[in-house]
């Protein structure tokens, strides 16, 4: 089983952000505790960080075809990236949304993508990504 992990502009920064609140989280924590969790099963991660429209966009076309589902945290895209929608829509496989908790969260809007996901998990960054793999992983296996 495939699963794509795209993570959105400023989730590289998020050890920056996490330093302000006095914690240490970081992405390179987050993609370890997701690879853990993989351990012993049949699961292959496709991780993406960008702030890149367009090399998202690339990313959910090609790799989504071969993918079984994937975990979104679409970050500040939450508000306006209707292209990445279209896209998400285009591939036609489940679709996890992560948002986070403040301070990790820019914006208090809800987001453009969570009608067409499966499941929006919200929650701080240490076990949300986690929450939601467990949430894409029992829905396919459903």
């Amino acid at each position: 089983m495939i699963i794509l992990v795209l993570q959105g502009p400023n989730l590289d920064a998020i050890g920056n952000i996490s330093a302000y609140a006095g914690e240490r989280v970081t992405l390179d924590k987050i993609n370890s505790a997701l690879r853990k969790s993989c351990c012993g099963k049949d699961v292959q991660l496709k991780i993406l960080q960008t702030a890149k429209a367009s090399k998202a966009l690339k990313f959910i076309r090609r790799s989504g075809k071969k993918a079984d589902g994937i975990l979104f945290a679409p970050m500040a895209w939450s508000q306006y990236e209707y292209s990445l929608k279209e896209a998400l829509h285009i591939v036609q496989i489940p679709v996890v949304e992560i948002l986070l908790d403040a301070p990790y969260s820019g914006s208090t809007e809800p987001s453009i993508f969570s009608k067409a996901c499966i499941k929006t998990e919200t929650g701080h960054p240490d076990t949300v990504f986690t929450t939601a793999l467990k949430s894409i992983l029992d829905h396919l296996s459903a």
